[in-house]
Formats: C-alpha cells, structure tokens, sequence
C-alpha cells in the first residue's frame, strides 16, 4: 500500500464520517431547503463570529468569489508572490474579475503591514490600478505550512481600514495555524471581511469550503457563485462530512504537526538534503543538492511505496493528513534514513 504524502487533500473519508453523512436531511440547495447544508453554514459562522457563511464546492471557487465581492474589473488586489490567489487558482483573479495582483516579496509567503502600505497605488493617479483588496494565505502553502503572526495581521487590518481597502483571508489550513499557535476562530473573525475555510485538506472531509462574511457578502456571494457554476441541490450529504469535520477533526491536527516535525528531523539528518525549511504545522518543505534529480529522488520513494510532489524551483514537499498512521511514520523515517544518491 501505498503511503501518499502528495497532499492532505488525498483523504477519503472514514467510516464514521460516512455513516454520518448518510445520515443527513438534504433538500435542495438552490431553494435553500438543504437543512444539512443551512446548518454547518450556521455552525460555521457562529465560530468565527461571522453574519452568514456560504458552502462551496471548492476553496478557490470560494476565494475567487471573495476577490470579486470586494473588487471592480481594473482594480488591483495586494498579495504575496507565493499566494494561491495568484499561482494557483488558474489566473482566475484576472479572468473572473478583471483584477490584476500586486506580488509583495514576503518571507515564506508572508509580509509586513509596512510593504501592504507602500504598494498601495494613489486612488488620484489615473495611470495606476485602484487598489482595493489585501489577501492573505494562513497557513501559506508554498511557504510550508508556516503560519502568520496575528499581531502583524492585526496591523495588516489597520492598513486596510485607514486606506478603504477589504481584507480577505485564504483560510485552507488555517485551522492548522490555529491549533499550532493556540488561537481561536473568533480571533480571526474579527480582523476579516471574509475568510475562506476549506474542509477537505487537513480535515478530511471528501469536498467543500465555505466562505465567510456579513450578510451582505454572502447574498452577493450566492449570485457570484450561480453565475461560476457552484450552485448544487442535496448537497447535504457533503455538508454533513464538513459539520462531523468541524466536531471530531481539529484537535487532532497537532498530530499531524508532530508527524510532521518527526519527518523534518529525519530529512535534516540526511547525507541527499540541502535545507528542510521550519515545520510549523502539517506541511514538509526541502531542497534536495543540486548533483542530484528531483525525479529520481521522487521515483526513489516511489519504489518504497511513498508518494511526495515537487513544488518547482527546486522545492519538494510532503504533507501530513489523518490517513497517516503511527506505522506509516516508522516505515517514511527508516526508508528516508536509508536512501543513497
């Protein structure tokens, strides 16, 4: 069997969240009859401290509906160069809303509330963007699951006030940041005009986001996502995996961030790796030397039956989720320990 580091979105859900789910009260979500659906949109909103919340069927319909809430078409949104919003999302902040990306140099897909304001373009220079968006990304993907320091962001969120500006968070792990930093939903929730959380990376639940806002966000959010292409009828039975999720799958991340930190020590140890960069949470980032193939290193765990992807740029990455089991993180150690190039 296999041992898939690829990402924490290769999960399938687990028995009991599947008897959940075959539990649920579906109707149909375009009349908002779905009683399953309505409450993990309630559930979640209440965490966060949040009006309304909308579920999607991915993050980055959910981001992309947020870019075009808070955006006109010429406008520029203000992000890292690392941001899913920008590299990842199939330039969908172009496409969907006619917007384009001012890329701050951040540390590890991070920056300062100092570099959001200096990249603010003059609403009175007719030859420039109007600036009207900041995005963040907690935990930053490429940057390795690194998670933010909230007082920056609180500064951030100064910025954004004293120069009319949204501020919307790509929320895909950040219940990771959260449990490895000891913070809480509502403390985000604060400091947002919309969060997008995703249900199907480190909490396992087969499909989902949602995306979280006043109210009126969200009933601009639910015509945007008509218009893409995200209305669905029971789905329900996808709500319930996100609401059992929610209840039984987050305390159970500092697992993964362990697993993780165990990995990273092993990879530091070894004679083939350049640099592991900081594990902070679920998220293994490395440099293998450059006398050596990315393909052949990544074919060489294949044989032994482990998964991992490369980021580009010489970075490759193994990613730590619920299906990783206490025998899984033995056999990774001792093939890792054992590999010559």
């Amino acid at each position: 069997m296999d041992i898939n580091l690829i990402s924490d979105t290769v999960t399938i859900p687990t028995p009991k969240m599947l008897e959940f789910m075959m539990q649920a009260k579906v109707g149909d979500d375009v009349f908002n009859t779905d009683l399953t659906v309505i409450a993990l949109q309630d559930k979640i909103a209440k965490m966060f401290g949040k009006e309304a919340a909308l579920f999607f069927p991915s993050g980055t319909m959910a981001n992309q509906v947020a870019i075009k809430i808070h955006t006109q078409p010429s406008e520029q949104i203000i992000c890292d160069k690392w941001a899913h919003v920008y590299n990842f999302e199939g330039g969908g902040a172009a496409f969907n809303s006619g917007v384009s990306c001012c890329l701050l140099d951040g540390k590890r897909g991070m920056f300062t509330a100092k570099q959001v304001e200096t990249a603010i373009n003059s609403p009175d220079n007719i030859h420039i963007p109007v600036t009207s968006l900041v995005a963040i990304e907690n935990t930053t993907n490429k940057g390795g699951g690194a998670c933010w320091d909230i007082e920056e962001i609180k500064k951030i969120r100064e910025v954004c006030l004293a120069n009319n500006l949204a501020f919307h968070l790509d929320g895909a792990r950040l219940f990771n940041a959260l449990v490895a930093k000891s913070e809480t939903p509502k403390q985000y929730g604060k400091l947002f005009d919309t969060i997008s959380i995703c249900l199907s990376k480190g909490l396992g639940a087969p499909i989902g986001s949602l995306l979280l806002g006043t109210k009126a966000h969200i009933k601009k959010a639910y015509r945007i996502r008509k218009l893409f292409g995200g209305a669905m009828r029971q789905v329900g039975y996808l709500a319930a995996a996100g609401i059992y999720a929610l209840d039984n799958n987050i305390e159970r991340l500092a697992i993964d961030h362990k697993y993780a930190k165990i990995i990273g020590e092993a990879l530091q140890k070894s004679a083939y790796v350049s640099n592991v960069e900081p594990v902070e949470t679920n998220i293994i980032i490395f440099n293998i030397f450059d006398s050596i193939s990315e393909t052949d290193f990544i074919n060489a765990l294949q044989k032994k039956h482990i998964l991992i992807s490369s980021m580009g740029g010489g970075k490759l990455r193994m990613v730590i989720h619920l299906a990783i089991t206490d025998d899984m993180l033995a056999v990774i150690v001792e093939v890792l320990g054992k590999l010559n190039f």
